[in-house]
Formats: structure tokens, C-alpha cells, sequence
């Protein structure tokens, strides 16, 4: 048995729920297991994260580091006595002497690499501890740092009276380089722009680290702080990766705008770069405007900057700040500090997609990945390996990429045109398929509506493009880099290009400098897929423009396999995991991961179980049975009974009610009922009625008022009392928003929210898992599965309230088929332990009145004494 943590180091005395989920990942990491914990939110998973992995990770470089002296001590023993019986043998016994020496050679070497081992970490300790340290030289070393900028900015302002060169070397930088197929050196090196002299000091071995991911930059941002308050903040390397678009600081780059545009631009500033360092030998150079290389991208600011990130820890606008102050680039100066770094905080595609990855200079094997906020986990992995093109993009693509080839064609190698060629087929077959012509409007060319789902080896069959070796052309793709060149040449020649679907609108501007060759890319790295785990939906709507082709993951398992086979340990962590039958059947098993290296994990919260209210609602207060069905939630007397059960709620529920519906159309159907029928003026002369918008920029607004006014109704005597909000499930405000306290006194949830049964992609994904995985349960993993998606978003959504301990909140889940045990059964524990089921509405809502009666006259209580 491996050995456990009685203590862990935290900002504060854990609550018991805490220890037991430190000791429980401690020994998840400690084993190399495979983890699913669940902790709900308010109950400080972050801080337990932290302090339980970087405790781990702390034990597990000092055990490492006393394993290694003793095994150089038991080497260097093994050598002395070697050597004396060598010295005392006479010269008659050569042969035994060869062999002797043939077997301590192995003993030798591993001597030799224990005292470089060695040797490298406390170089790399030293120089960590000097980084902390020596502020006086990181001032310097900014100081020397503007002053090269000034003297970068004077050479701009001198090359750029240069003379304007000759077109055709005006243009060199939209050329494709010759192509060889096996050319697979220096990469890295290109990547960043530098020479072998720098790139052997700066880059540097990888350490064990822990890796954490999340889903957006906001929750990295959260975690990062909560490392910042944690007391590991003074003494962990810590480094937070994002995209250029959200680390780039050069002015000129980030009015670009689109990611593919500054992507595209920074490579080739990168390139440009490259060249200026190593002109090809014997070339001339060339007389012309100076191109563009970034002044940020540096290599002795980049040094500096990567050593003040591994010095102190930054969130995203903290590096950006740092980066501003010493003139370097955040972007490059991160991956630079992956290598000695301990923890890496990055998004969930730099981990989850290998081509990102490898970008990103991450390295899996023998790491720690924890997968936070994971409850989609599933769903995720499918979304970043799928790919959807429509006919405006394959035509506009098909426009530009034949205009490129014209304009170079006299200049391109004979590899080159025929890789171009065999795209410019590809995507005139795509096309076709859609019904379409490439050449013409897309816009004005109909097509038969219909949807179609193919295999892989069928939809090549199908297009003619089964001839076609999509592996070389991936690589071909990767090599080239003809997606960036031909965005450049887009860009540059915008007004020239004449694009074949182009409307007078804001959007047709932002079509005329872009390029979906992109796009194209990753379907086609999508068709390298294996036959059964994809599938390909042809979809044809009316216009071949408004058409799409898209390629659907089935099967995460095979992406996620290389995570889980690289890492010591992968943790998948979330507030709320149930059901967590899926993860393991779809991801883990199916991965081939045995059912020995996985463990669960799942703690209460830390609220008193009086703090919560679970009602399951059979029938409202007139009596009607509560059956949100498809069949059955639009008769008007369901939308009535759902009218007088809010009612009823807002009379006895104090500040915020948040109401959520299965869809927007169905809220949109339910609003104008009850606009006719009155309804709704009764609801708003109680509570103040807000309503979630479609628009994701307008969800803060409708958030700060709905607050406001809930404290406004607290603090005057007017009639409201509070405000009630209308969500969708699945929305906006089912995840990451906190209703805290009096903004989310009552969540209700009215019926079910299953996905489309009728959906294609959901009924393919059905047949895939009813093929491939186990019956449990008489239910096949189908129906599994569409029960689960269910469950998981109603999970999501009930767990807005309850944010703290001292929170208290109730949950009325409004439809009868709550009450089934299996339904039940997927509820989070915490709350399905306190949930309690009433056929008919008046003992429901007695319990209701009682709840928030006693929690009124334990405040009038607590003002009191």
C-alpha cells in the first residue's frame, strides 16, 4: 500500500470534506491512478486541487531526490569494490578482467547520469532561488531591455525610406518554400524564430509537473488566484499558457482582430525573423522595404520575461502587464518556461488535441493532468475533433487558392502544384457533393434539401476523393504552411481577389481579408480518422452556400487514449459528476484503461443538510399531473399549472427565483401564453420578471440588474419581493454563474430537458455506443446516454445556488418523472440525499412555506443576539 498524508498545507483549517478529498487525490497521484472527483461548487475544490496535487508533487521530488543518492551512494560503492578486486587480480586473468569491466560499465553510466541528474537540478534550484531573489537584476535587465527598443524603433524609421522593391520580391513571403516530404528538422527552432545558440540556452528538460486544464479563461484565471492565496504561492513555478489572441502584445497584431489573422501574422514576423538571422548561404540580399519582424520577440527579453513567470505567480493579465514593462512577448516567453516549470495552467484544446499540443511544446509523458470543470468532458473531446465546412467557405476557398496558384504558378516547385492542385480537386469534389458548382455565387445556387450520414471510406467513395492520400496531404498541409501563406496573400490582396458570394455587408468585409483554408485543413485532418470512429453528415438546406459538410467524432475514446496512456496520472474533476457512468464506459474502459486504475471520488458539501431543500413537484395546485413531455407540455393547461406553481413560489420565496425551461422556444411559447392569459402581469406584480437574453455580450446587464433589484426590494418596502429570471437549460445561465445567497433563493426546474431525439448526430452517437458498448441495466448505452445528457444539464443548472456554507437555497423540479429511483439515483448525492418526493402540490408547498419561515426567524435570531 502506498503511503498516505495526514496533514496538508492550507490558507485555513479544511473543512472534513476537504482533507478527505487531498488524501484521496494524494493517493490517486501517489498510485498513478486515473481519478474521477466531484465536489461541489462552494465547497472549495480549487484550494483542495491545489493544495492536495502540489503536496503530492513536493513528496514526490524529495522522495525522487533521496532514491537517487542512494542509488549513486550504492553505484559508487559497487565501483570502489570493483576496482580493489580488479588491482589485486594478476595480469594472467585478462578474460575475467574484459567481462568485469563490460558488466560495471552499465554501473558506471548510471553513476554518471545520477551525478548529472543532479548536477541539473540544483543548477535549476540555484537558479530559481536567484530569480526570486535578485530584483536589482531584473530591473537592469529592463532597463537594458527599453533601451534596445528605442534603437529597434530608430532602425525601423531608417529602412523604412528605403525604395519599394520589384513585385515579384515584394511577394517572396506568400511563396510556398520548396516542399520535401521527409524534411522534419528544426522545427521548434522555426517556431520561435531562433538560431541553435539560443535555442539550446533557452530551452531546457522538463521537470514532473502537474498540468491543470479548464474550460475557459475566466476559470484559469480563478485558479490561478486561488494558487496565488494559496502557501504554495511563494514557492511554485507556475506558468498560464493561452492563445496569441489573448497573450499578444504588439499593438499592430492584435487590431487584426480574428485569431487566424494574428496567428498568421505573428508566424510570419516569426519567419521574417528567421531569415534576417540566417541568410541561405551565397544569396544575395535583396534590396527592398524591410519586412516586419516583432520587437517583442527577443531572446535575452524573452529570458528575462520566462524568469520572472517561473519567479512569481501571474494570471493572463498579469503577464500581459509584465510583458508591456519588459518589452517581450508573453506568448513565446511562457511555452519557454513549460520545460522547468511545476505547474502549468493552460486550456483544455492545448492538452486535449495532440497537433496543439505538440505547438505548444507540451510533453504528457510521465506528467499529472487534471482536467477541472469536466462534466462535459465527453462532449468536448467530440467538439474539438470535429469539423464542419459550409459552400461559401469550400467556393471562396476554391477562388482563392486557384487565383494564388495563377499568380505563382511560374514560381512554385513542381511538388508544390501538384499538392495544390490535389486540394483545389478535393474541395471541387466537396462541392458537388453539396449540389453545387465551384466558380458560381453560392448564394444563388439551390440544392435539393436533405440530410445524408456516410462513413468515412463512403463519403471518400461517394466524392470521388477515395484516391486521394490524406495522410501525405496532412503532412503536406503541416510542412508548407499553405493555410498561413494563402491567408496572407488573401489579406494582402483583398480588394483583388475577387470572392465569389460576397453581399455589400459589415460580414463581406470581414470575408474579404480572411481565408477558410483553415478550416478545409482540419476537416481534411478529420478524414484521416479511422473508418469507424467518424462519421461525415452531408447536409443540404435550401442554398449551397447555407449547405454544410461535417465530420463527427464518435468515438473521444481514441483521442483521449495517447493522454491517458502518456500521463503518471490523469485526474477529471467537476462540481457536479453524476452520472459518472458515461465517463468511465465512453472515455476510460473504452480507452483501455482497467477498471483497477480508476477511482471515484464524490464528498458532500460542506453546507448543514438543513441549508438545502430538494422538492420533486407531481402535480400543481390545481391538480393536474405534471408530464412536460413532448406530447403533452404545450396543452394550455400545463402552461397554466406551471403559472399558479410560480405564483405560489414567489409568494413564500424571498429575493431571487431562477426558473429554467427545457429550450428557448419553449420559454418563448410559455411567455406569450401567459401574456394573453394574464399570467404574467400576476407573476410581475410580485416579482420583478427578467428573462435571459440571446445575446452572450448582453448576459452581465440582465445579471447586474437582476441583482440590483433583488437588493433594492431587501432594502425599500415596496411590493416586490425580489425578482424572478427565466433561463434555459443548457444556456448562458446554467453554467459558471454563480446565484448566490439572495439571488438564488429557489431554483426551479420545469420538466425534463432530454436533447432531440430526432437529431442525426445524436441518433449516429446512439447507434455507435449500442455497437460498441455494454447493455447495463436493461437499458442499452443509447438510451443510457440520452438520459445522462438530461441529467448532467439539470445537475449543472441546480447548482447554481448553494455557493458557500453558509448559503441556503431550495430546488423544485417541477415533472413527475423526477420521481422514478433511476432518475433519482443521478441527482448529486448531497442533494439527492435531501430530496423528497410530494404527489400532490399542498404538503410540497407547506414544506416550502416551513423551509423559508425557519430561515427568516433564525436571521431575526442571529440580528438579535
Amino acid at each position: 500500500m502506498e503511503k498516505g498524508r495526514d496533514t496538508f498545507p492550507f490558507p485555513y483549517q479544511p473543512y472534513d470534506i476537504q482533507e478527505q478529498f487531498m488524501q484521496a487525490l494524494y493517493r490517486a497521484l501517489d498510485q498513478s491512478k486515473v481519478g474521477i472527483f466531484e465536489s461541489p461548487t462552494g465547497t472549495g475544490k480549487s484550494l483542495s486541487l491545489i493544495c492536495g496535487a502540489l503536496s503530492w508533487l513536493r513528496d514526490h521530488e524529495e522522495k525522487t531526490i533521496q532514491e537517487a543518492a542512494a542509488l549513486l551512494q550504492e553505484g559508487e560503492a559497487a565501483l570502489s569494490t570493483s576496482a580493489a578486486q580488479s588491482s589485486s587480480t594478476s595480469s594472467s586473468a585478462e578474460p575475467d578482467w574484459i567481462t568485469d569491466f563490460v558488466q560495471k560499465k552499465a554501473e558506471r553510466d548510471l553513476v554518471s547520469k545520477l551525478k548529472e541528474e543532479d548536477l541539473k537540478r540544483k543548477k535549476r534550484e540555484e537558479r530559481l532561488e536567484m530569480i526570486r531573489n535578485n530584483a536589482q537584476l531584473k530591473y537592469a535587465l529592463k532597463r537594458k531591455s527599453h533601451e534596445d527598443e528605442e534603437a529597434f524603433k530608430l532602425l525601423q524609421l531608417s529602412k523604412e525610406d528605403q525604395a519599394e522593391a520589384p513585385e515579384d520580391q515584394e511577394d517572396e513571403e506568400h511563396i510556398v518554400a520548396e516542399y520535401e516530404s521527409d524534411d522534419d528538422s528544426k522545427s521548434r527552432s522555426r517556431l520561435l524564430g531562433r538560431d541553435d545558440e539560443e535555442e539550446d540556452e533557452l530551452v531546457e528538460e522538463h521537470v514532473t509537473k502537474i498540468y491543470y486544464c479548464s474550460r475557459t479563461h475566466s476559470q484559469l484565471a480563478q485558479f490561478v488566484h486561488e494558487v496565488q492565496k494559496s502557501p504554495f504561492s511563494k514557492d511554485i513555478s507556475l506558468v498560464t499558457l493561452g492563445s496569441r489572441q489573448n497573450l499578444c502584445i504588439n499593438e499592430e497584431v492584435r487590431r487584426l482582430g480574428s485569431i487566424q489573422r494574428i496567428n498568421d501574422r505573428c508566424m510570419e514576423m516569426q519567419k521574417n525573423k528567421h531569415e534576417k538571422q540566417r541568410p541561405e548561404d551565397g544569396a544575395k540580399r535583396k534590396r527592398g522595404p524591410a519586412k516586419s519582424v516583432c520587437p517583442f520577440n527577443k531572446a535575452s527579453a524573452l529570458q528575462q520575461m520566462r524568469d520572472e513567470v517561473l519567479g512569481t505567480v501571474y494570471d493572463i493579465e498579469q503577464l500581459i502587464k509584465v510583458g508591456k514593462d519588459i518589452h517581450s512577448c508573453p506568448y513565446y516567453a511562457t511555452r519557454l518556461a513549460i520545460p522547468p516549470a511545476k505547474l502549468v495552467v493552460l486550456p483544455y484544446q492545448m492538452v486535449l488535441h495532440e497537433a496543439t499540443r505538440r505547438a505548444a511544446g507540451v510533453q504528457l509523458k510521465g506528467q499529472v493532468v487534471i482536467i477541472d470543470e469536466a462534466h462535459n468532458l465527453s462532449d468536448t473531446l467530440s467538439c474539438i475533433h470535429s469539423s464542419e465546412l459550409n459552400g461559401s467557405q469550400l467556393c471562396r476557398a476554391y477562388s482563392q487558392l486557384t487565383q494564388y496558384a495563377d499568380r505563382y504558378k511560374s514560381r512554385l516547385k513542381a511538388k508544390n502544384l501538384m499538392y495544390i492542385k490535389q486540394i483545389l480537386f478535393a474541395i471541387e469534389r466537396l462541392v458537388r457533393v453539396l449540389g453545387g458548382k465551384v466558380g458560381q455565387n453560392p448564394q444563388s445556387q439551390n440544392t435539393q434539401a436533405g440530410t445524408e450520414m456516410h462513413t468515412i471510406n463512403n463519403f471518400l467513395f461517394k466524392a470521388e476523393i477515395d484516391n486521394i492520400n490524406w495522410f501525405k496531404l496532412q503532412r503536406y498541409f503541416e510542412k508548407s504552411m499553405i493555410s498561413r501563406k494563402l491567408s496572407g496573400f488573401v489579406e494582402k490582396y483583398a480588394g483583388s481577389v475577387p470572392q465569389p458570394d460576397l453581399q455589400e455587408s459589415a460580414e463581406a468585409e470581414k470575408v474579404l481579408s480572411a481565408s477558410p483554408m483553415m478550416q478545409i485543413e482540419g476537416f481534411f485532418m478529420a478524414l484521416t480518422n479511422s473508418n469507424t470512429d467518424g462519421r461525415v453528415l452531408v447536409h443540404r438546406q435550401g442554398t449551397l452556400s447555407e449547405s454544410s459538410i461535417k465530420f463527427l467524432l464518435l468515438n473521444p475514446a481514441v483521442h483521449f487514449a495517447e493522454v491517458l496512456k502518456e500521463c503518471r496520472s490523469v485526474i477529471i474533476a467537476g462540481g457536479t459528476m453524476q452520472p459518472v457512468s458515461d465517463f468511465k464506459e465512453e472515455l476510460l474502459l473504452s480507452a483501455g484503461v482497467g477498471q483497477e486504475r480508476i477511482v471515484e471520488f464524490a464528498c458532500g458539501h460542506v453546507i448543514p443538510p438543513e441549508n438545502i431543500l430538494p422538492i420533486v413537484m407531481c402535480s400543481g395546485p390545481s391538480g393536474q399531473e405534471l408530464d412536460f413531455t413532448f406530447q403533452s407540455r404545450d396543452l394550455p393547461c400545463m402552461m397554466d399549472e406551471t403559472g399558479r406553481i410560480l405564483s405560489n413560489i414567489c409568494n413564500v420565496v424571498p429575493g431571487g427565483v431562477v426558473c429554467f425551461f427545457p429550450s428557448y422556444e419553449y420559454l418563448r411559447r410559455i411567455m406569450c401564453h401567459w401574456e394573453a392569459s394574464g399570467a404574467l402581469t400576476r407573476l410581475s406584480n410580485k416579482k420583478k420578471i427578467f428573462q435571459e437574453p440571446k445575446k452572450p455580450n448582453q448576459v452581465e446587464h440582465v445579471l447586474s440588474e437582476f441583482s440590483r433589484c433583488i437588493q433594492r426590494c431587501a432594502q425599500e418596502s415596496s411590493g416586490l419581493t425580489g425578482a424572478l429570471l427565466f433561463s434555459v437549460v443548457g444556456g448562458k445561465m446554467s453554467e459558471g454563474i454563480n446565484f448566490s445567497d439572495d439571488l438564488g433563493r429557489c431554483v426551479v426546474m420545469v420538466g425534463m430537458p432530454y436533447p432531440n431525439i430526432k437529431s442525426p448526430e445524436l441518433q449516429e452517437k446512439m447507434s455507435y455506443l449500442d455497437k460498441h458498448l455494454p447493455h447495463s441495466q436493461g437499458k442499452s448505452p443509447g438510451q443510457a446516454l440520452v438520459e445522462n445528457l438530461c441529467m448532467k444539464a439539470v445537475n449543472q443548472s441546480i447548482g447554481r445556488a448553494i455557493r458557500h456554507r453558509g448559503d441556503y437555497s431550495s430546488v423544485v423540479l417541477c415533472d413527475r418523472r423526477y420521481s422514478r429511483p433511476a432518475t433519482l439515483s443521478k441527482l448529486p448525492a448531497w442533494i439527492r440525499s435531501r430530496t423528497s418526493t410530494y404527489a400532490t402540490f399542498g404538503p410540497a408547498f407547506a414544506a416550502l412555506r416551513k423551509f423559508f419561515m425557519e430561515k427568516k426567524q433564525q436571521q431575526v435570531f442571529q440580528n438579535d443576539s
